[in-house]
């Protein structure tokens, strides 16, 4: 079963055999049938911008799959399929069908992100279009293998250093080779504008294919959905590639586009986030200012956990650690003393209280763990 068959493998590694994919894809790429693929690359915003272009697309007729990650609470969130989380019946029929495809060494080598990129294409063989989010990686994510009709890119911003650099040129510069041709670039640092145009052979900026109209259309989405500035803009770069594939939209095949787990309310009182970086913690300061809230967190060792908690400092009353067993956590002592260094009291997270405001953040980790506490 594709459960078990999974589970034996890390979810992360410290060090990746970047030829592997490349070469495993190459050995079967004859047997796969391979949709139009709308590659989406950048540091945050992928997952809500797949999600607004593929159920615009899907709204319009078309077969579509969505590839995200991580899941939150089931792996069937990673493998959208025209409006739903894929069916446990169709992943194992998929996972049967790549086991026959795949030799014995390939399929026990392939990493749990590798796998599970190939199980989604073998999902989607008869998609139209299949948007799909790159991993943490640009030209040597498991994604990068496939062509490409389009390439969207979210902003870039320092995250992931460890495989992709110490800079923002080194990380723009790696994740933009993936483009194979066109690019179409959301609201970026201008250093990464200048990379793209020098590294793509063809870059154009979001507002270069948004119309008037259009932006009458995305304040009354906006104003549907309650998306904050930083998902309009993800929203905002879903259209251009639209309009750059030349397919007509209505306001109304943007309902139920909203991405669960971006800022969403799940009580009058409780807001989870995923972000994990420095600019989600940003973004978010400014989406909830004039507000304060209890901040349930947690992070892990190779993030920027002081800079992300310096952003979130002006909207936080105090900070609650939650546990999460994972060995790639910080450990409490290291993430007391840069609590302490910032003047932000905090304690062990234990319960809800009624009469507080709450902001859950730090992972997907984070989230997972107490959406499972408060869910029970």
């Amino acid at each position: 079963m594709l459960e078990q068959f999974l589970d034996a493998k890390p979810l992360y590694y410290d060090e990746i055999d970047y030829t592997r994919m490349p070469r495993v894809y190459e050995s079967i790429k004859q047997s796969l049938k391979i949709p139009k693929i709308i590659h989406i690359i950048g540091t945050n915003g992928k997952g809500t911008t797949g999600r607004f272009l593929a159920t615009a697309l899907n709204a319009n007729g078309f077969n579509i799959g969505h590839y995200t990650s991580p899941h939150i609470l089931k792996f069937n969130e990673r493998i959208w399929l025209n409006g739903s989380d894929v069916s446990d019946d169709i992943l194992e029929d998929a996972h049967k069908k790549l086991q026959t495809l795949l030799s014995t060494e390939d399929a026990d080598s392939l990493s749990y992100f590798e796998y599970t990129t190939l199980l989604a294409i073998v999902v989607y063989e008869n998609c139209d279009y299949v948007v799909m989010e790159a991993g943490l990686g640009g030209e040597n994510d498991a994604t990068a293998v496939f062509s490409k009709v389009l390439t969207l890119v979210t902003p870039i911003a320092k995250d992931h250093e460890a495989f992709l650099g110490d800079t923002l040129k080194e990380i723009a510069t790696t994740k933009l080779r993936a483009v194979q041709k066109t690019a179409i670039l959301g609201l970026q640092n201008d250093e990464v504008y200048t990379i793209a145009s020098s590294t793509c052979r063809e870059v154009f900026r979001a507002e270069e294919f948004l119309y008037n109209n259009d932006l009458k259309k995305i304040n009354i989405i906006s104003k549907d959905l309650k998306l904050e500035n930083y998902l309009e803009q993800n929203l905002s770069l879903a259209i251009s590639a639209l309009n750059f594939l030349k397919i007509s939209y209505e306001t109304a095949d943007f309902k139920g586009a909203r991405l669960f787990g971006r800022l969403s309310k799940i009580a009058k009182n409780i807001i989870v986030d995923v972000g994990h970086n420095a600019l989600a913690a940003s973004s978010i300061a400014k989406a909830l200012s004039g507000n304060k809230y209890i901040l349930i967190y947690n992070s892990y060792k190779d993030k920027d956990y002081y800079q992300i908690l310096k952003l979130l400092r002006p909207i936080i009353l105090h900070v609650e650690l939650i546990d999460v067993e994972d060995k790639r956590i910080e450990s409490d002592e290291a993430m007391h003393k840069a609590l302490d260094s910032l003047n932000i009291r905090y304690k062990k997270f234990k319960e809800i209280e009624e009469n507080h405001n709450y902001l859950v953040f730090g992972s997907f980790s984070v989230v997972e763990v107490f959406l499972r506490e408060y869910n029970g």
